[in-house]
């Protein structure tokens, strides 16, 4: 089936943008919080002071981690775990796993739309990254929910011995 060769294809593609567009936003995070960040559009607008957040680390950092004390527990970057699940997300899609790009798209959309909450609730400033990021993953997760449904619709189509409709 063609439309599911491109739509995988597709999928691919838009991962790779997302791990493009997290690069950038470990890039940001990893600067010197003293240097001026390539995306400091506005007040509202500051990857910059988003990247150097205490929510930019999962699990996000306690006020006093933020100064120098040191807990012992491991943090992560943010902008790292999306560089993995667009990864993933991409090798998963060229192999046709519908299903776990499916399921991996719903964890990374709810991750982003809380971070949107976050910058949006709580910090009241915007990091164009992740706002980039959030309309790759919402995309990649509506690619892959029509994925799944041609996918049901031609096993409906061959289990009842209709021919599927062109696409």
């Amino acid at each position: 089936m063609e439309c599911m060769k491109t739509i995988r294809f597709l999928i691919a593609l838009l991962a790779v943008g997302g791990i493009v567009v997290s690069s950038m936003a470990l890039h940001v995070h990893l600067m010197d919080p003293n240097a001026v960040p390539p995306c400091a559009v506005s007040e509202h607008w500051d990857c910059g002071a988003v990247g150097h957040s205490r929510y930019s680390w999962f699990p996000p950092k306690t006020t006093d981690e933020m100064t120098g004390v040191h807990t012992g527990a491991p943090h992560i970057p943010v902008a790292a775990i999306g560089i993995a699940a667009y990864a993933a997300i991409a090798i998963l899609a060229l192999m046709g796993r519908m299903w776990l790009v499916f399921e991996l798209a719903q964890v990374g959309f709810l991750f982003a739309a809380f971070l949107s909450y976050i910058e949006a609730y709580v910090m009241e400033i915007w990091c164009i990254y992740c706002v980039w990021s959030q309309g790759i993953i919402a995309a990649i997760l509506l690619l892959s929910v029509v994925a799944l449904l041609l996918r049901w619709r031609k096993r409906c189509a061959a289990s009842t011995g209709a021919a599927p409709a062109n696409q």
